[in-house]
């Protein structure tokens, strides 16, 4: 397995917001990037793992709710400081607009949330829990690094997150354009 790391999309739609558990997921952007038909708005990707999203899900149901009826995206609610901070844990790494990302996510998932956390304590909660699984320290500190030739098997890169958090991820990967055997690491879900 090649160290790089993904974008999941799901486009069902619900009106319903009934959920079990929160997905929180992780990409790196080096491998967004990398698997785009489209370049992303910056010419050399953030080196560090960033949010994706915060989505409601369920274990019997492999379709988690989305677009559900709820308070839409509200700028303001994303105030100064709180702002700051998801620029670096959460920025739009395909356009460049965060404040789209964020909507996006909202709008998509948040809704479906808003009977356990407002827009802001989604917000919150999802850079508390980048900020307290820093998945890129994690590697960092089993010395697993992206490298041009050094690869990991995926049970190196679980038991490397499992040590530090005490919880199993589920890694998401995608094929190496580049190399058609390897896959690489796109995203880290809890």
């Amino acid at each position: 397995l090649v160290l790089g790391f993904a974008f999941f999309l799901c486009l069902i739609m619900s009106t319903s917001g009934s959920y079990v558990y929160f997905q929180f997921v992780q990409q790196w952007p080096p491998t967004t990037c990398g698997v785009r038909w489209k370049p992303c708005s910056k010419p050399r990707p953030l080196q560090i793992f960033t949010i994706h999203g915060l989505w409601p899900s369920n274990y019997s149901n492999p379709t988690m709710p989305s677009y559900c009826t709820g308070s839409q995206f509200n700028d303001r609610k994303v105030y100064p400081q709180l702002r700051s901070k998801l620029k670096r844990s959460w920025p739009n790494v395909e356009s460049g607009n965060d404040t789209k990302f964020w909507e996006g996510e909202w709008n998509k998932h948040g809704t479906c949330s808003e009977q356990t956390l407002s827009q802001m304590q989604y917000f919150e909660r999802s850079h508390a829990m980048w900020y307290s699984h820093n998945i890129t320290n994690i590697l960092k500190s089993a010395s697993i690094v992206p490298h041009p030739t050094q690869t990991w098997k995926y049970s190196d890169i679980v038991s490397a997150i499992k040590t530090d958090t005490q919880r199993t991820p589920l890694l998401r990967c995608k094929r190496d354009p580049a190399q058609p055997n390897s896959q690489l690491l796109h995203e880290v879900v809890f």
